[in-house]
């Protein structure tokens, strides 16, 4: 399980014209779900978001985390985390999970962020085009792969 995290002032997402997800101050995960990928992938991840302490205190110094600033999530599906450039330009997703595979992960992840922070998770929508906007605070952005846990 690979998540980008980008730690922003707003972000939001659409499908077509219909906003299915908005936060302000929080943070925008970027979901990418592989075949190998189970329960406590999800798992790990999720505490590890919630416990990242990436917002500024009140010296300004990257010492509070979602809880503490009162932050937002918004939950991007995004399967390209997974593409592999090794051969050739165009990309492979061959490691990326199917739907039947990832859909009750993604449902699952996003669960246990409820269930870790107590607040309702903003999401887009798995499997669809979508626009997303945001506006990376810092800019801060993260890289985790649950399968390199560095």
């Amino acid at each position: 399980m690979r998540v980008v995290i980008q730690r922003v002032t707003k972000a939001s997402v659409n499908v077509g014209k219909r906003l299915t997800g908005k936060i302000n101050i929080g943070l925008l995960v970027l979901l990418g779900i592989e075949e190998t990928d189970d329960l406590t992938d999800v798992e790990w991840i999720c505490a590890k978001i919630v416990k990242l302490r990436i917002f500024p205190d009140d010296q300004g110094v990257m010492n509070s985390s979602l809880e503490e600033v009162k932050g937002e999530i918004l939950v991007v599906s995004q399967f390209t985390l997974h593409a592999s450039t090794r051969k050739g330009n165009r990309p492979s997703y061959i490691r990326a999970a199917r739907p039947e595979r990832a859909i009750p992960l993604y449902e699952a992840f996003i669960n246990q962020l409820e269930l870790l922070t107590q607040r309702q998770v903003q999401t887009g929508e798995f499997g669809a085009l979508m626009k997303v906007e945001l506006i990376n605070d810092g800019p801060v952005t993260i890289w985790m792969d649950s399968k390199n846990k560095e």
